[in-house]
């Protein structure tokens, strides 16, 4: 949790998940955010092996199945999402996708209180897109 902006910082909770957070904070500093859900696109068949379902929406929503369908675990821990390798994080390259990603994520991005924890549980510092069904906590966030 105190790499440079953009590593994989990888814990195991609660005697049975891994969770997945990416650092945002300077070298030295804790700080990240963790992915609770994602929406699969591709890799469904190696997600489903991965996770024994055929349930689309049971596959990626909440962090600790997200982590298991994408076999994440401690040996990820530290890696740069930003180069390629085992783990990273995507970037769209046409500039003319870029702008309209970026307006309709604005549109459709929810905030809400943060769940699952005690400590600064009111602060509004989870994002998620409205209406998918992929989002992770109460039927309320897919709406």
């Amino acid at each position: 949790m105190y790499l440079q902006r953009g590593h994989a910082y990888v814990y195991f909770t609660y005697g049975n998940h891994f969770m997945l957070n990416v650092t945002a904070e300077a070298p030295g500093v804790g700080g990240g955010v963790l992915i609770r859900a994602l929406e699969p696109l591709e890799g469904v068949a190696e997600m489903e092996r991965q996770r024994g379902t055929t349930r689309l929406l049971d596959l990626t929503r909440g962090p600790g199945r997200l982590a298991e369908a994408f076999r994440i675990d401690r040996s990820v821990d530290g890696v740069d999402l930003c180069k390629p390798g085992p783990l990273w994080l995507g970037e769209i390259t046409s500039s003319r996708d870029r702008g309209s990603v970026k307006l309709g994520l604005e549109r459709r991005m929810g905030v809400s209180r943060r769940i699952g924890i005690t400590r600064a549980a009111h602060r509004l510092l989870r994002f998620y897109e409205r209406g998918s069904r992929f989002v992770s906590g109460t039927s309320r966030l897919r709406a």
